[in-house]
């Protein structure tokens, strides 16, 4: 069955359909698969290194080829969803991601490891941003909270897992299984896809192939700048030159963007302030998220002596609070709205950071830095769903492809700014050989993390303050709504 309209028809009703249910739970099992990945290598590093006989710039790549790939193919991800059928990529995308994670399990040396991540990423980019229009498309306004609040907490729990499974499967078994997981998930998976899901499209029939070209390309440059940046240097011209050419290769996307027959972003989106702030909380969420998570993996490996398993599961303290808070927020939001959550959530995380670098130490306690990393973790989880949840109330309802793939590039590109920031912070002579010297990097680095969360929180300040009902409501009440010169919403 095929629906030419992203849109649901509107439901008051109490049960969620059996569609709907199936539809929930396919794209929550995609999502997990991909964020899982984004942090299940963190902790299995030191053997990896061991047993690929890579340098630490290597192995460095085994984490930055995914986010690489995953941050400059996202808004590629959605287009092709909207111009070939959302369900007929996420089978594609799903299908991509299980065949580079057995080529990852397989790889015989760090460089085919490296490539295989690559790969992943690719794949990860057209599951990631069409879950989140799946469940859009999916589910009436006054039920997409809820609905997002549960993709959250999924997403939550792959983030908590990410760790735990990448520790526990390497000292039980070997690192290999870290990526043989994905692949009975994903042959499962992709034929319920086909048989369980409607069909839906983007309100263009086109595809534009040179916009495509141009983001690719841009958010590479951008990317590639970022994560060379600590290898590198700051000031060398291999990083100035990629964030030059990259920048200007986004300006030339955003200009042809206004001329072209089928754009895949509207920049009238921005001019909303609902989804401008939100994208804006979502890049600096996810820069301290990601940069003080990569941190504090190695600050209990290298700084206290544990095993990476006892790693991760320490990491739980942050972690897992998505688990049950983030679905609990997605429910609330439909009476109280998104900005109470953002704001919270923001202070929190940087409450927690700021509590991290003031009181890490090589004895500290867990008791201390648990109830730390807790606050932190709990301020996440606020910030999970809702942001999610601002993003596709801000836009009418045909964008919702276009408005879940640009946020999801914002968020990525934002995690890479994060930890390249982060680690530049904390690079010096050293640092793995002294804990003194580890600390005295560590400290300012998650003092930077709070840094970031603390700016979320001030740009959260200008969601609106007004419950939102629908897509549309956004729009009419404070901006306008205004795309290309006309609108065509259903409602």
């Amino acid at each position: 069955m095929t629906e030419h309209s992203g849109a649901a028809p509107a439901s008051g009703a109490a049960d969620i359909s059996p569609r709907r249910a199936w539809t929930l739970v396919l794209a929550s099992l995609g999502v997990f698969m991909t964020a899982l990945d984004t942090l299940v290598v963190t902790t299995a590093l030191p053997e990896l290194r061991v047993s690929l006989h890579g340098s630490l710039s290597d192995l460095e790549w085994t984490v930055n080829a995914y986010n690489l790939c995953f941050a400059c193919c996202l808004l590629t991800g959605a287009a092709l969803g909207d111009r070939f059928g959302r369900r007929r990529m996420f089978s594609v995308g799903l299908g991509v991601f299980t065949a580079a994670s057995a080529a990852a399990a397989l790889s015989p040396t760090v460089g085919a490891l490296i490539a295989a991540r690559a790969v992943q990423g690719a794949g990860a980019a057209m599951v990631m941003p069409l879950t989140l229009t799946l469940i859009s498309t999916a589910f009436p306004a006054e039920k997409r909270g809820m609905a997002v609040g549960i993709w959250g907490g999924i997403t939550g729990l792959a983030v908590a897992s990410g760790p735990v499974v990448g520790g526990a499967v390497v000292q039980g078994i070997s690192w290999h299984w870290i990526f043989w997981l994905n692949v009975p998930i994903g042959v499962l998976l992709i034929p319920l896809v086909a048989s369980r899901l409607r069909e839906s499209y983007g309100p263009s029939p086109r595809l534009d192939v040179i916009g495509l070209a141009l983001a690719g390309a841009g958010f590479f440059g951008v990317t590639w700048g970022l994560v060379r940046a600590n290898a590198a240097g700051w000031s060398s011209g291999e990083v100035i030159g990629a964030l030059v050419a990259g920048a200007a290769l986004v300006g030339l996307f955003l200009r042809w963007q206004t001329r072209a027959l089928a754009p895949m972003i509207s920049l009238a989106m921005f001019r909303r302030r609902g989804f401008a702030a939100a994208n804006g909380v979502s890049f600096f969420l996810y820069a301290g998220l990601f940069g003080a998570l990569f941190l504090m993996a190695q600050f209990f490996q290298y700084a206290q002596g544990l095993t990476p398993l006892q790693a991760g599961l320490r990491l739980l303290a942050w972690t897992a609070a998505p688990i049950v808070v983030t679905p609990l927020a997605g429910q609330l939001t439909d009476r109280l709205g998104n900005r109470p959550f953002l704001i919270a959530g923001m202070l929190l995380q940087t409450a927690g950071l700021a509590w991290v670098a003031t009181i890490a130490k090589v004895h500290t306690g867990f008791t201390e830095m648990g109830i730390a990393l807790a606050v932190a973790g709990v301020g996440t989880s606020l910030v999970f769903a809702t942001v999610s949840n601002q993003v596709m109330d801000s836009v009418p309802s045909d964008d919702v492809g276009i408005a879940s793939g640009t946020n999801s590039a914002i968020r990525e590109i934002g995690g890479v700014f994060g930890v390249a920031i982060l680690a530049s912070v904390f690079a010096r002579p050293g640092a793995f050989t002294s804990t003194a010297v580890f600390l005295d990097g560590f400290r300012p680095a998650l003092a930077v993390a709070a840094g970031f969360s603390g700016l979320g929180a001030l740009i959260a300040l200008a969601v609106p303050r007004k419950a939102i009902g629908s897509p549309l409501a956004s729009s009419q009440d404070h901006l306008g709504v205004v795309h290309g010169g006309a609108v065509s919403v259903e409602t």
